[in-house]
Parts: C-alpha cells; structure tokens; sequence
C-alpha cells in the first residue's frame, strides 16, 4: 500500500513540475513572477531553456522511476537537482546573498523534494515480501 501512496506522490510532484517546465517553456516571463527573476533580452533565451530544462527533466526521471518497475534509481535524478539546487542556496546565503522569504520557501520546496524522492526511491527499490507458508521472506525485486 505504501508503494502506491508513494509512487501517487511523485507522480503529483512530477505532473506540478511539468507545468511549470512546460509554462516556462512557452512563456519564460513565467519565471520572472514565480522566482522573481527579470527576464529581458537575451536572457529570455537562457531561461526558457536552462530552467525549463532543469524542470522537464526532473518530472520525467520522477515519472518514469515512479511508473516503471525496476527504474526506481531514475528517482536520484530529482533528488540530485533539487539537492544541488539547495546546496546552491545554502552557499549562496553563506556567502552574503539576499535571503528573504521567496528564498526560503524555495529551499523549503527543495529540500522536500530531495527527501520525497531519496524516501520512495530506498523503499521503491526494497524487495517486496513474500509469505511461504505464512512465514515472510525477502524475495527478489524483478
């Protein structure tokens, strides 16, 4: 039961994080409300790409360690953006940057990501239980 609980989760995650890849894609003044950055010239370009990229990317691993069996290690692809992401930040505030409240509910969002992704991927990838005779045995993942 935990496993559909868990692989609901990423799937939401994923689906979240498609629209705002896809909506960056399509429009990156997008990320200009969301992340407060300012989009002109040709950085337009360098956002629509760059962070539409790193969100597109992030959903699918999400997506495709979430629905295919045996893909679970696709899980650590999130879990190593959104961490390197946070790792940013957190050096990023270590090194004088403006922290205020936008800041850290992004770290907020990252830093629950990394945990969602690490937790399903360790229990996603545990081989399942068998009963053989009502007593339980660890059986092999397929």
């Amino acid at each position: 039961m935990i496993n559909w609980v868990l692989r609901g989760a990423v799937l939401l995650w994923a689906v979240f994080f498609v629209i705002v890849g896809a909506r960056g894609l399509l429009d990156p003044a997008s990320y200009s409300e969301t992340f407060q950055i300012v989009v002109a010239g040709a950085a337009t370009n360098t956002l629509r790409a760059d962070l539409s990229a790193f969100f597109l990317v992030a959903a699918g691993a999400a997506a495709l360690g979430a629905l295919v069996p045996g893909w679970t290690r696709a899980l650590l692809v999130p879990a190593a953006l959104y961490g390197t992401a946070l790792a940013g930040r957190l050096f990023g505030a270590a090194m004088g940057d403006l922290v205020n409240g936008s800041i850290v509910q992004a770290m907020i969002i990252e830093a629950l990501s990394v945990a969602l992704m690490v937790g399903s991927w360790w229990i996603l990838s545990r081989p399942a239980a068998a009963t053989v005779d009502g007593v339980v045995e660890d059986r092999p993942v397929l």
